[in-house]
């Protein structure tokens, strides 16, 4: 029967899974240790052996319980464990093991806490461990100084353990802000895309309502005046049933531009159509003015080329006024007045003649809030409100200064 290879990856992966099991294994083995140096001494060592007593299965039981609650409360475990090394050290027993545990605690420490607390804590423990070494020294060093009989590898096995300690959590800390980083960046490219996807959704949708209510307005207009003037006036009706078919073309036109933006970049049937804009507005006004709705237009400043959004923002809150002037109070003048100044443009429309029943109305809906949106996409502003002297104006201004500094 074939067994799966044991690597120190494998051996790694399970250890980070089962701590506490790696814990009570080292507690184990150095309890083993620590009982066989006390009863298997040789007589010519510093620690000649003895029959093992009831207080050294208790230490053993202690190193058990020490290493394995070593990650749940470091620094008493290694208070802990440095009473039992320095009594160990006075009474002249074999002290490797607790050696080892109080290195393995100073460790702890060291990777649990900030540098400052594994400093304090590690430095300390080896100065006892040290200071220990030099008060009891054992019967190794006979007639030698008081500063000659300290045990450098006391002082140098816990410092080694707080630096490989502080080591690893700094690594861990390091990591962990990697990681963190990363996900911030992962989670910031994800809104991002979000908003993007908002954003051109609005902007289609303000496209696509821009389009379709205009023409589907001057279409319901002209096809009533055709059914009402059908029988007693042919030719008239003849006439708006041919102001149904431009605005139906037209509409087509324009909601296939809409959706050309939907398609792939590299796609070669890709609408080349330009964006309606200001110098389309004449255009605009021989539509309205087909479907019945008369126009006043002026025009005050010096006209100039806009930024190419700027340019279809205009032209839409234009379209978007006339739209609702025409279906709110047909029959009626609307004045339409453009003024360019140093710092933009202002677009007011003004319906002299607004019904009471809407005037009444607070400014609602698809069509108002597309205007209003895309006036603060440019930074300008909009506003649309019955007066109380019964007209409904809409007052937007678009940002756009004139690059030669020129006044009005």
């Amino acid at each position: 029967m074939a067994y799966p290879a044991i690597t120190h990856r494998r051996i790694a992966a399970l250890a980070a899974r089962h701590p506490q099991a790696v814990d009570v294994i080292i507690g184990v083995l150095l309890a083993l240790v620590y009982l066989l140096a006390v009863w298997d001494g040789k007589p010519e060592s510093r620690h000649p052996g003895r029959d093992l007593h009831l207080w050294d299965a208790v230490a053993a039981i202690a190193i058990i319980g020490l290493v394995t609650a070593r990650r749940h409360r470091p620094r008493l475990v290694l208070v802990l464990t440095m009473a039992a090394t320095v009594i160990t050290i006075a009474v002249g027993e074999a002290r490797s093991a607790q050696t080892v545990t109080a290195a393995i605690a100073a460790y702890t420490v060291a990777s649990t806490y900030p540098r400052r607390t594994a400093y304090l804590f590690g430095g300390s423990a080896a100065a006892l461990l040290y200071g220990a070494s030099l008060i009891w020294p054992g019967p190794e060093w006979p007639g030698a100084a008081w500063w000659e009989r300290g045990d450098l590898s006391l002082l140098a096995g816990v410092g080694m353990a707080v630096a490989v300690g502080d080591a690893l959590r700094t690594r861990r800390a390091y990591l962990a802000a990697v990681e963190e980083r990363a996900r911030r960046a992962e989670q910031s490219r994800e809104e991002e895309a979000h908003r993007r996807v908002m954003e051109e959704r609005l902007r289609i949708a303000r496209e696509l309502h821009d389009v379709v209510a205009h023409h589907l307005a001057l279409i319901s207009v002209q096809a009533g005046v055709a059914k009402h003037l059908m029988q007693s006036e042919p030719e008239q009706a003849k006439a708006a049933l041919g102001h149904v078919r431009d605005a139906a073309g037209i509409a087509v036109e324009e909601l296939g531009t809409v959706l050309a933006v939907l398609r792939r970049h590299d796609d070669p049937d890709q609408s080349t159509a330009p964006a309606p804009g200001l110098a389309h507005v004449p255009e605009l006004l021989d539509t309205v003015a087909a479907a019945g709705l008369h126009v006043r237009y002026r025009q005050a400043g010096r006209p100039r080329p806009l930024p190419a959004a700027t340019d279809l923002a205009a032209y839409r809150i234009i379209q978007e006024s006339l739209t609702n002037a025409h279906k709110h109070a047909a029959g009626t003048a609307v004045e339409l007045h453009l003024a360019y100044a140093g710092e933009g443009l202002t677009i007011n429309v003004t319906n002299p003649h607004h019904s009471p029943r809407d005037t009444q109305r607070p400014a609602s809906g698809h069509g108002l809030i597309g205007m209003q949106e895309r006036a603060a996409a440019l930074g300008g502003t909009l506003q649309a409100a019955p007066a109380v002297d019964g007209t409904f104006t809409v007052h937007a201004f678009l940002p756009a200064a004139d690059p030669s500094g020129a006044s009005p």
